[in-house]
Parts: structure tokens; C-alpha cells; sequence
């Protein structure tokens, strides 16, 4: 297994020789700063000739120019309403792909600073270290001749410590998102959940992130029964059996924040008895990027090791398969905090593996300090339906809404292009998930798709309030605590495709690198 990141370093030399070609980003030639100013008479002559160069992406031979070559990668306009930084890393991604097709394997990017996105450098070098992440599968194999696509990665700033800084900042990030992608985009049997438990304790061996693995049967069926019931189906083959990864980081320094995330991590989703009929099960083993987005964020602590912040994480790595030992629809089943939940439908289990290690969460939450409780998913179809692809939700209870939590969050998103929706938990969704009878607390979940249920996405945050005694922490309690719940299931990326790291990004710009980054 390797984990390391795309070699990258920078220079300020547009006429660098250790590079084969320049990967411009810009809005267009004519806004390039003086430092740039030799590369726009070349663009000139082209657009002479061809008024698409703000519309496609261009390869030109510019003699001079490291091997001769320049793509040219427009982002477009950048400053009406609805543009964000996104046109940096699109367009980023666009021209190393592009690079890469011309032959290049020591591309320089040159994306200059724009007036109203500072971070605009660094945004699109995380684009085109997206472009050219290796699948692990691939990297393990052998397939090609080196385990990356370029042999280095250049990145174009005028000055030293500016520099130094985008390669420090964007190799601590595409870290993260590395891990992320690897444990969730691997297949079913590579990121099965012992490997994933293995993979992650390589990757945080010799960090400063501290590592346990809970493996044992008949501890998960006493501490998380919720999680036990839908493993208990996969339990019987070995190497599918359920893990809970829990991970923990301490800074330097007297703690001021402390992050209590918990990770969806279902290695594999038939569904269950309720199972995924008609072509819609291919995909599912990447229902297991809202447990990567938290070992992503620990590689990220990792690098950066921020003081007076302390992270615990729990993964909760389980395998939703169908047989003969499966949990059903109608069982009744106690979770750790007592609540006696009716099972609605087995294709909602996102929700059952991880509301038990919310409530362990939340008994230790009143020892830390200042603490903030967060659950992690590709949960809901609803929350593709309701806002799109491409968009992460978050969703705060009482106490999380009052201190504006969804609101910093989504502010913090746009900076480097994570972006965020903000939804809201209303009254009616706890009401969907009362009991209907005598015989249970809370209701699991309808027998439809969440996309087919009003409010599909709002009310499983409710469910994970409610099954977890978070309800007792409200702002009406003595003891509030702030819970927020995120919605990856139309950010994580296309299937085909590469998963994006969703919302590590965001999530390291609001409690890191905020005020690096402002």
C-alpha cells in the first residue's frame, strides 16, 4: 500500500527546464498579472485566429516555454452571481487532463491570484491533483510503470514563502483526500471492513493519530446493537465482518475545540431483506465515504497537527448483505441508549450503524471541552433529489443552529470550492419517527426510497437525535450539546469515477485554516 501524495513543488521560473510544459488557469490572457506577461502574446496570435480559446481547452507551441508547450484552460467568468471557486479547479482539472493527453509528465501550473479569490492557487492545484489520482487498486498492482500519472507536479507562485505554503497546504489536503478515495473508491473485497481496519492502521502508524479497531462480536452486539443487527448477516463470512475503526488527535496546548465525528461506512449495500432491485445496486460500495471523509480528515490532522484542537472519530465499517441471517423489517431492536427502534425498512441501516456510536459520543461529550458531535454519510437519494449533484448538506440541531454552526460551515465551503446547502430539522420530522404502536420508541424508517419521501433526507438527522438520547440535549436541557448532521450522498462523487473528498476540505478550512486561508 502506498498513501503518498503526487510529488509537487514550485517555482517562480516560467522558463523552468525541469518541467515539459505550462498548464495555464486564468480567466483570460488579457487579465494575466506582469509576471505572466510573456505569456500573452502567444494567446493573442491564437485567439487571432480561433475566438474558442475562452471556451476550450488549448495546447500551443510557445518555443522558449519549458518543452515548448502551453494549454491554456480558461476558467470563464468568474464574478456573476452564481460562480464560486469551483471555475479554478474545473478548469485546472480540464487543462491536466488535457496536459496529459499532449504527453507531459512534469507539468507546471500557472494559476495567478485573482482579486476575489485569494485562495484561487491553491484551489486549482487541488483540481489537477484530483485529475491525477491513481486508483489504490492500480497503484497495488503494478499497472503502470510508476504508481503516479506525472513524475512531479509543479506549482507556479511569485514568491518563496507563497510557494512554499500552496505545496505545504495542498499536499496536506490531497493527503486527506487521498486516504478518503482509497478506502471510498475501492472495491467491495479491497475495502472490505478487517482491510479497511488494516489500511487504516498503517496509514496512522508512527502519527500522531492514535488507532483501535473493534472487532470482537460479542462487544459489538453489547456497545452497538443497532450496528450488530445489520452486521449480523455478514458476520458469518469472515472477511466481511464488521470493524469500528475509532480514531483520536490531540494537539499542543490547552484544548479549545473539541470534534466528535462519526462516519457511515457500509462497505457494500444490497440493501438487505428490503433489497436493491432493478440495477440499483451497482455503485454501492461506495456507501463508505462518510467513514473515509473521517480517516481523511485524521491524515489531515496528521500533517498539519493544529494545536488546542482535539478530533475522536469512530468509522463504523459494516457490510449491509442479504441471507438467510439478515435483520428484517418489523424486528424490534434497543439501542444503546434504550430507545426500542422499529426496523422500517433494511436499506436505512446508514442510520442504524451509526446512531449507537453518536450515543457513545455523546456520554463522553460533557468530559471535553467544548465539543461539537457530527455524523457523516451518503445517507439519503433525497438528498441527491432535493439539492443536486455535487452538493454536501448540513443540518444542526438547537444547540449547533444557535452558535450559526451551518452557516460558518457553508461560508467556510466556498473558500476553496467544498460547497455546502444548509436544510433544517423541523417538527415534522421527529413526528415521522415516532412510534405508531405500543410496542416501539422510534420508527427506523418508511418501506419507500428517500427520494420518494417528503422530506427524505431531513428526517433521518431526526432519527439519529431521537435513537440516540441527543434529544435530551436540546436547547431546552441543562446540558446542550451541538450536533450537526452532513449529507454527502450527492457530494462524494460520480459512480463511474473518482470520489471527490467531500467535506474534508471544508471541514479542514473551518477549523484550521481559517484564518491561514482569510
Amino acid at each position: 500500500m502506498c498513501t503518498s501524495v503526487q510529488p509537487t513543488e514550485w517555482t517562480s521560473d516560467l522558463r523552468n527546464q525541469n518541467f515539459d510544459g505550462i498548464v495555464l488557469v486564468a480567466q483570460s490572457h488579457e487579465s494575466l498579472p506582469t509576471k505572466l506577461e510573456s505569456l500573452k502574446a502567444p494567446l493573442q496570435d491564437y485567439i487571432s485566429v480561433d475566438s474558442g480559446l475562452a471556451e476550450e481547452v488549448v495546447v500551443l507551441k510557445v518555443p522558449g516555454l519549458p518543452g515548448n508547450r502551453l494549454v491554456f484552460s480558461s476558467t470563464g467568468p468568474v464574478n456573476r452571481d452564481y460562480d464560486d471557486a469551483r471555475r479554478f479547479s474545473d478548469a485546472a482539472l480540464n487543462g491536466i487532463k488535457r496536459a496529459l493527453k499532449a504527453g507531459m509528465q512534469r507539468p507546471l501550473l500557472v494559476c495567478p491570484p485573482h482579486k476575489e479569490y485569494s485562495s484561487s492557487p491553491l484551489v486549482a492545484a487541488l483540481g489537477a491533483l484530483h485529475a491525477l489520482y491513481m486508483p489504490l487498486e492500480l497503484r497495488e498492482a503494478k499497472i503502470n510503470a510508476s504508481q503516479y500519472k506525472v513524475c512531479v507536479l509543479g506549482l507556479w507562485a511569485e514568491q518563496e514563502a507563497e510557494g512554499k505554503r500552496l505545496v505545504e497546504l495542498a499536499n496536506a489536503l490531497e493527503s486527506g483526500r487521498l486516504a478518503y478515495r482509497d478506502i471510498g473508491g475501492s472495491d467491495p473485497e479491497r475495502m472490505a471492513a478487517p482491510r479497511v481496519a488494516e489500511y487504516v492502521q498503517e496509514l496512522f502508524k508512527n502519527s500522531p493519530v492514535k488507532v483501535e479497531v473493534v472487532s470482537d462480536l460479542k462487544t459489538l452486539e453489547k456497545e452497538y446493537p443497532c450496528l450488530a443487527a445489520v452486521n449480523r448477516c455478514a458476520n458469518i463470512v469472515p472477511r466481511h465482518q464488521a470493524r469500528v475503526i475509532k480514531l483520536q488527535y490531540c494537539g499542543e496546548g490547552p484544548i479549545q475545540k473539541t470534534l466528535m465525528l462519526v462516519g457511515k461506512g457500509i462497505t457494500y449495500d444490497t440493501g438487505g431483506a428490503d433489497i436493491k432491485a432493478g440495477g440499483f445496486m451497482a455503485g454501492m460500495h461506495r456507501d463508505k465515504c462518510g467513514a473515509a471523509a473521517v480517516a481523511g480528515f485524521f491524515q489531515i490532522l496528521a500533517h498539519l497537527q493544529p494545536k488546542h484542537l482535539k478530533v475522536v472519530g469512530s468509522m463504523a465499517m459494516v457490510r449491509n448483505s442479504v441471507g438467510a441471517d439478515c435483520y428484517v423489517a418489523d424486528e424490534l431492536v434497543v439501542s444503546r441508549a434504550g430507545r426500542r427502534v422499529r426496523v422500517g425498512n433494511t436499506d436505512a441501516e446508514g442510520r442504524m450503524v451509526m446512531v449507537d456510536l453518536l450515543c457513545e459520543m455523546k456520554e463522553k461529550a460533557p468530559r471535553e471541552v467544548s465539543p461539537h458531535l457530527f455524523t457523516i454519510a451518503t445517507l439519503t437519494g433525497h438528498a441527491i433529489r432535493a439539492m443536486g449533484p455535487n452538493y454536501s448538506i448540513i443540518m444542526d440541531n438547537g444547540p449547533a443552529h444557535r452558535s450559526g454552526n451551518a452557516a460558518q460551515w457553508q461560508k467556510a465551503g466556498e473558500v476553496l470550492g467544498d460547497v455546502f446547502e444548509v436544510s433544517t430539522i423541523r417538527r415534522e420530522d421527529y413526528e415521522f419517527h415516532k412510534g405508531k404502536s405500543e410496542y416501539e420508541d422510534i420508527l427506523q424508517a418508511n418501506n419507500l426510497p428517500s427520494s420518494a419521501t417528503p422530506r427524505g433526507h431531513q428526517s433521518p438527522a431526526a432519527f439519529l437525535i431521537m435513537a440516540s438520547g441527543l434529544d435530551k440535549h436540546g436547547v431546552d436541557s441543562d446540558t446542550p450539546l451541538p450536533y450537526s448532521h452532513i449529507d454527502i450522498a450527492g457530494s462524494s462523487g460520480p459512480f463511474p469515477g473518482v470520489p471527490t473528498g467531500a467535506p474534508v476540505v471544508a471541514m479542514t478550512t473551518n477549523y484550521i485554516l481559517k484564518d491561514v486561508l482569510n
